[in-house]
């Protein structure tokens, strides 16, 4: 039986002269204080399992976008058991468990120290959780491979660097962060998110005024290639809108379309939309935008000689991702 240093008795006799009200209270403020620490845990707003080769690790994204790890999904991806021994489990400012060896001791450099801290957080379900950054696996997998290169590894570490090289050659396909916004389901979000921001700058706050966008030109064209006559002075055919959403704001960037429905739709009764799309284009990226377009769009149809082959060259000049070329030839007696 060990001896008790003077400081673990006198703890003991101050515990000891405690009575039950205060040892309750100090066991309240304990519990308080850790509760504080846990409501400040970033929670993990998406979740996975990362799938490369035979290697499943848990993964996910936090609010502000971090993609993590887990220390076991770190550990099982290397080969290693996915229960640290002793402290290892807890954060600390040493290495982690999967870089705490003798062998990369001479490899290890700041940056790597710097990218090993560990982020302690809060899974969807509630469940607390220790990660790492998940651009901090091709990193170790380096480190064991250059360890290797230098035979500085024991005979069990090389298996490990079997390990690290499968997961580089699978990572030399599609980057990490991809991976884990795919496993976790966050490449939705950030799709959505990027198109939020365009939207954002291509579309404009409040409805312009309404100025000529389209010139006479581009209806003279459509109307030769289509083999009507030239409505002077009459309305245009309402085929004209349609169109004109299929060939212009169609091939504005994806998204763009729709949301511009959403703030100009028609009306009951008539069909008809009381606004110009263009309108709701902003000034400084929206209309330039359109204008390009236009422009381009005109000399198409200028060579071209009927509306077949004005969708050939078409398609050919902007091409529309999962646009079919036979879809757009049926489409040519509209």
């Amino acid at each position: 039986m060990s001896e008790q240093t003077p400081q673990s008795r006198g703890g003991e006799a101050r515990a000891e002269k405690l009575t039950a009200e205060q040892k309750r209270e100090i066991a309240r403020q304990g519990a308080k204080t850790r509760w504080d620490v846990d409501r400040t845990l970033p929670k993990a707003t998406h979740a996975g399992k990362l799938v490369i080769g035979n290697s499943e690790i848990p993964c996910a994204v936090l609010p502000d976008g971090t993609r993590l790890l887990t220390q076991e999904g770190f550990l099982g991806a290397l080969g290693r058991s996915t229960k640290p021994k002793g402290r290892s489990q807890q954060p600390s400012e040493d290495l982690p468990p999967f870089l705490a060896t003798v062998s990369l001791s001479s490899l290890i450099t700041d940056d790597i120290r710097a990218a090993t801290v560990p982020i302690v957080f809060r899974t969807p379900t509630g469940g607390k959780a220790l990660g790492y950054r998940a651009e901090l696996l091709p990193k170790v997998c380096d480190l064991f491979l250059e360890a290797r290169r230098l035979d500085l590894l024991t005979a069990q570490q090389q298996q490990i660097a079997d390990k690290c090289e499968i997961l580089v050659r699978a990572l030399a396909q599609v980057g990490i962060v991809a991976l884990v916004d795919e496993a976790t389901g966050f490449q939705d979000e950030r799709e959505r998110d990027a198109l939020h921001q365009l939207l954002s700058l291509y579309l404009s706050e409040e409805k312009l005024a309404w100025a000529r966008r389209f010139p006479n030109e581009y209806y003279r064209q459509l109307y030769r290639l289509r083999g009507w006559g030239w409505p002077v002075g009459k309305a245009k055919t309402p085929l004209v809108g349609k169109l004109t959403n299929k060939i212009v704001y169609d091939r504005l960037p994806d998204g763009v379309l729709e949301e511009l429905r959403k703030r100009n739709p028609t009306e009951p009764g008539t069909g008809r939309r009381k606004w110009k799309h263009h309108q709701f284009l902003s000034e400084d990226l929206g209309q330039p935008d359109l204008r390009d377009h236009l422009l381009q769009l005109v000399a198409i149809m200028r060579i071209s000689k009927d509306w077949a082959t004005f969708m050939v060259h078409f398609e050919d000049a902007f091409p529309k991702s999962g646009a079919q070329l036979s879809l757009l030839l049926e489409d040519a007696d509209l």
